[in-house]
């Protein structure tokens, strides 16, 4: 009996730890939590003060026979599960199933799975944590208070099946309220006048923007305004009025955070935050990289601190004066403040060794691991360097009664850019109610006070806008917004999204999360009726009162009974006065075509349907499409199976064709694009096509009948090539209102960027 042993939770964590502490360990996996509330009732005694019922998780008691077993075997006993709430609740849950009070069972933290990180968790016991274990226990039981209490009543008020999450809830209403302020949005005219100008001895031309008239910021808001303003310029003499130069740094951006890194891998991989947090998970645990064995890539992936050792800080101040010199590293490494409610017990994400690059490692790990490493390493690097520093010179220019401005950058000293280059690690999602109007930004001639100018070859053009309602969430905005309204922690992001669309709450369509009917359904009930619960500043507030529990700053059970007392008597009234939605019937302005009485709109099992408002007497029913749906418009194209004409419609997936037959004939086929297959004697064209993973490419409609194997992976634009006369472009990127469209043709290299 002179092994020990280590429990972890995951088969590759214990296989890359085993290899680091050889023979005296046994090392053995939870494969998670092995304890949980029971499914078939709710498992918390509300009047014995909450007392929990755990229960060892169906198909978990041979794993818990082997874990005693093994603890039987072995001296010491180590708990090493993931350093969070949840690790710790597993722990907890093991300890006491392996007898706490009959042997000395420890914890240690792992920051990193590293010979160096397994080291310093094992030299380092610790005593379990009460406090973080009773913070975790506390929001599991409000979370099984507030689904075990109000799924029935949506089961017996909205429809079989349904469920509510405390957060997931919340997060709901946001998508909601986001929707409804987009529809509520009136767009509003405004022009934009563009000058091009020249200087007398300082070529090239410039663009200037209109920005006011008479000193004070114009309202071009019509075509007339815009004709009257242009035609005064026109014959106006351009004077430069002001010419402010400085100097402009861009600091490094800090390490990643478990949001940021969710948030930055949605914008430019379009990760989902679970499919990021996979990926770091395995990145974390081990990966295989050839003779070296399996090694821990990163550090935790669950944290809001962006703190970084010293250690980790020096080793990357050297890696970049060798790899970058001395003049990109600052005299004193950079320091990045956590916000004030992280839990700075944990690193930022970075690398475990920053000598561990893309290029080195790379071949040993699957793409999508490739591309979050890179990401996850080049941000700790870029974190210690220099800020990137511009020359930023704005002119005003004034035209008679009227001002113009324009703005000129020019890279300096690229700074912590040279390793990021393509980031955007500032940049906040779009909220306000128009396009980006700040003066154009170019390369500025030489320009004085005074100095006179005039209208350069392709003059003034007058460009009519509408203000733009507020940006649907996507999943990397919707955790922004979460993260700062202080609603859920890290370790919770990628299940809050990921149960919102498991529920069909919400769908996804373009990147875009927009609510389904039943969504919003379901969240105007629970809004009427649980106004505290859906709550964005009180859910807020219990999430700090959660962290206030793990600090030792708050009671679990005082902070339970303030909570359910005012909830139960809520769940009570609902019950009683929460309207059953089978029984509304809305007008739906439509006639029943069998007797001619009105149809109206009806929920049911699948959702809204159109049903004769004369029923029993008349039973005619009719699909009704759900909100946001294209409506089912006839297309010129019939059907190749019936002849019937086809109609276009939307579905999990986005647009397609459809038979208008149904449900007679059920065939579909894809949205056509107008473009011919180039490839010679094909008479298909091409059709929007889905990888089995979901990824969006265009294919030959041959391609199943005559085998025609053509495909692009870019949208396909129809716009002959000016250089070799290919009958289509393609949009190979669009960002910031501009796209750039390129010939996709073998040998070609035409490229064109225009206003999208």
């Amino acid at each position: 009996m002179s092994k020990s042993l280590l429990i972890v939770e995951s088969p590759t964590k214990a296989r890359t730890i085993r290899r680091y502490l050889g023979p005296s360990y046994l090392v053995k996996a939870s494969l998670g939590h092995i304890k949980d509330l029971p499914k078939s009732k709710m498992g918390v005694s509300v009047d014995r003060g909450f007392c929990a019922e755990y229960k060892v998780i169906p198909g978990k008691q041979k794993i818990l026979d082997e874990l005693k077993k093994a603890a039987d075997q072995s001296e010491d006993v180590f708990l090493a599960l993931d350093p969070d709430r949840e690790g710790e609740a597993i722990a907890w849950h093991i300890a006491e199933e392996l007898g706490r009070d009959e042997r000395v069972i420890r914890r240690v933290l792992f920051n990193e799975i590293t010979k160096k990180g397994i080291a310093e968790g094992l030299s380092n016991p610790l005593e379990l944590n009460a406090r973080l274990y009773e913070s975790q226990q506390a929001r599991r039981i409000l979370d099984r208070l507030v689904g075990y209490e109000i799924s029935p009543i949506l089961w017996k008020k909205v429809r079989r099946g349904l469920s509510a999450g405390r957060v997931q809830s919340v997060a709901l209403r946001l998508i909601v309220d986001r929707d409804d302020e987009i529809g509520r949005f009136v767009p509003e005219e405004y022009w934009r006048l563009l000058v091009q100008l020249e200087s007398e001895g300082s070529p090239p031309p410039f663009v200037a923007r209109y920005v006011s008239g008479k000193g004070r910021k114009g309202d071009v808001d019509t075509g007339e305004v815009a004709a009257r303003v242009k035609a005064e310029l026109e014959s106006a003499a351009f004077k430069v009025a002001k010419v402010e130069r400085k100097e402009r740094k861009r600091q490094a951006p800090p390490p990643f955070i478990t949001s940021r890194l969710q948030q930055e891998a949605a914008r430019r991989f379009r990760f989902t935050a679970k499919r990021t947090m996979m990926i770091a998970q395995q990145l974390y645990e081990g990966v295989e990289l050839g003779e070296e064995g399996s090694l821990g890539l990163i550090t935790y992936m669950r944290t809001d601190s962006v703190r970084v050792s010293d250690d980790a800080v020096e080793e990357v101040r050297n890696f970049i004066v060798e790899r970058f010199g001395k003049e990109a590293l600052p005299d004193k490494p950079n320091a990045f403040k956590s916000r004030k409610s992280a839990q700075d017990a944990h690193e930022a994400i970075r690398p475990t060794s920053v000598a561990l690059t893309p290029e080195q490692v790379g071949k040993h790990l699957t793409p999508d691991q490739r591309k979050l490493y890179k990401l996850i390493w080049q941000r700790f690097v870029a974190c210690q360097m220099k800020p990137a520093v511009f020359d930023q010179t704005a002119v005003t220019i004034e035209a008679g009664s009227h001002v113009l401005r324009a703005n000129g950058s020019v890279q300096r000293f690229a700074g912590w850019l040279e390793v990021l280059s393509d980031a955007d690690p500032t940049a906040e999602p779009g909220t306000n109610g128009s396009e980006d109007d700040e003066d154009v930004s170019e390369q500025l001639p030489l320009l004085e006070v005074g100095e006179v100018l005039r209208l350069g070859s392709q003059g003034i053009s007058a460009e009519q806008k509408f203000t733009q309602p507020p940006s649907k969430f996507t999943e990397g905005t919707l955790i922004r917004e979460l993260e700062e309204r202080g609603i859920g922690r890290p370790s919770t992001y990628a299940t809050i999204l990921s149960t919102i669309q498991d529920r069909k709450y919400v769908a996804k369509e373009d990147g875009k999360l927009f609510p389904s009917d039943l969504g919003r359904l379901v969240t105007e009930r629970l809004v009427q009726h649980f106004p505290r619960i859906l709550d964005v500043d009180f859910t807020a507030s219990m999430e700090e009162s959660l962290d206030a529990i793990e600090e030792g700053k708050g009671n679990w059970v005082e902070l339970l009974e303030n909570f359910y007392l005012p909830f139960h008597k809520d769940v009570v009234l609902a019950l009683r006065e929460m309207k059953d939605v089978r029984s509304l019937a809305e007008e739906s302005g439509e006639v029943c075509e069998q007797c001619s009485k009105p149809m109206v709109v009806k929920w049911g099992r699948n959702g809204k349907f159109l049903a004769c408002s004369a029923y029993p007497s008349c039973r005619n029913t009719k699909e009704l499409e759900e909100r946001g749906a294209v409506p089912s418009e006839p297309v010129d194209i019939q059907c190749e199976e019936c002849s019937k004409p086809m109609v276009r419609k939307r579905g999990r997936f986005g647009e397609f064709l459809a038979c208008s037959g149904y449900p007679e004939c059920k065939a579909t086929r894809s949205m056509p694009t107008g473009i011919h297959c180039p490839k010679p004697s094909c008479p298909g064209e091409l059709v929007e096509r889905r990888t089995k993973r979901g990824r969006v490419f265009f294919g030959c409609s041959e391609f199943k009948r005559n085998a025609c194997d053509f495909v692009v992976w870019s949208t396909p634009v129809a716009q002959t090539c000016p250089d070799c006369g290919a009958t289509f472009l393609v949009i190979a990127s669009s960002r910031g209102g501009n796209r750039t469209l390129k010939c996709a043709a073998e040998g070609c290299g035409f490229k064109r960027s225009e206003s999208a």
